[in-house]
């Protein structure tokens, strides 16, 4: 398994100079991915265009938008951002993409929320069309154009898995619920006829330091989940803050078959960059 760190574009506080340092050391490694968050209504930077920034100054590390929301975009312009993106980076694109659960974001971008799982599945097969047909360009380097992970924890959404993309890509969670979503996605892979396996990606959170580190962590995991009520407690709870939880969690995802685990950090500043880059070093 490896293990990539996400980019603090939904944190406050963060401007250029940190996004593109985090960007230059991951290049450097050891990390394979940099991966960003998608929020509409929150004072956060766009993925697409922070990952556009970072492929101007890497070569080596692979973009990551884990997750953006799908349908909150029309189609056409999702496909050439990202086939743009995809030749920017010189083909080190993965496009993970899901529903988005935040009604917020839906009426902000004028698009129906309860029309959204429809079209999502429309646009999952449009996107495939748009970077293998001659209309709009560029031409992605990726062959039929960047890899596509689906996220979601349900019926439908391991079915579009199988249908539309290249592999799977969980929310977060022990590695236990991660491995049996994952099995999910691969039996609709296998039941649909598919050859081989899908790849099957995941994310953590971590806030490592004092016991004020730990506390400001779960204050912007409790606000950026907000909108799913008591849940956002759940998600605050499984918070890394030690290295040992850091190391018992990246093993538990890679029993249980993880492809790549990206790590994102909920507090600002390159000092969380660091403290995880020597775990990884030195343990993992």
């Amino acid at each position: 398994m490896q293990v990539g760190i996400g980019l603090p574009n939904t944190l406050d506080g963060t401007d250029r100079d940190l996004v593109l340092e985090y960007a230059r050391r991951a290049d450097a490694g050891p990390f394979t991915s940099i991966g960003v968050f998608d929020r509409l209504v929150y004072h956060s930077l766009d993925p697409m265009q922070t990952l556009g920034v970072c492929a101007g100054v890497t070569d080596e590390v692979r973009l990551a938008t884990s997750i953006i929301a799908g349908p909150l975009r029309s189609t056409a312009m999702l496909a050439k951002k990202a086939a743009t993106l995809d030749v920017l980076s010189d083909g080190r694109l993965t496009l993970g993409v899901a529903l988005g659960a935040r009604q917020d974001d839906y009426e902000a971008a004028g698009a129906d929320y309860r029309s959204r799982g429809r079209r999502f599945t429309r646009q999952l097969e449009e996107l495939r069309q748009h970077w293998e047909g001659d209309d709009i360009g560029p031409e992605p380097v990726q062959p039929g154009g960047p890899q596509l992970l689906v996220g979601g924890e349900s019926d439908p959404a391991y079915k579009r898995v199988a249908r539309f993309a290249d592999g799977w890509i969980g929310a977060g969670g022990p590695p236990r619920r991660f491995g049996s979503c994952a099995e999910s996605a691969t039996a609709a892979w296998t039941e649909s006829g598919r050859p081989g396996t899908p790849a099957v990606w995941g994310h953590g959170y971590f806030a490592l330091g004092d016991e004020e580190t730990a506390s400001a962590g779960e204050e912007y995991l409790l606000d950026y989940y907000a909108f799913t009520g008591p849940f956002a407690e759940r998600i605050a709870d499984g918070l890394l803050t030690t290295p040992q939880e850091v190391v018992q969690f990246v093993r538990g995802y890679e029993e249980r078959g993880c492809d790549e685990l990206i790590m994102f950090p909920t507090v600002g500043g390159i000092e969380q960059y660091e403290r995880l880059e020597r775990i990884v070093e030195s343990e993992l």
